[in-house]
């Protein structure tokens, strides 16, 4: 089961640094774009270390500071929730 949620995270970082990119090259060609809410949910569901690439490679989304803020939040919540997972649950061998 680890190395399913593992493939999983590996797949949707990948799916929402493409999206995130994606997003930025519609900005720039200044075609109808993604919404906030599907970048955000994107980082939601476990892809907030690929929008994060995507977002300081690309500078997309940097000077928003309410995207941001939301972004950091949903960042937050992702680390507190890992370190709940490792502490608390006891899987340290989560990759075995």
């Amino acid at each position: 089961m680890q190395k399913v949620i593992l493939f999983y995270f590996i797949f949707i970082n990948l799916l929402a640094f493409a999206i995130y990119s994606f997003d930025k090259y519609r900005a720039i060609k200044g075609s109808s774009r993604v919404s906030e809410r599907e970048l955000h949910t994107f980082s939601m569901i476990g892809g907030f270390l690929g929008a994060t690439l995507s977002m300081t490679l690309f500078k997309h989304k940097i000077a928003k500071s309410s995207f941001l803020i939301k972004h950091i939040g949903i960042i937050l919540a992702w680390v507190i929730g890992i370190i709940y997972y490792f502490t608390q649950i006891d899987e340290l061998n989560f990759l075995r």
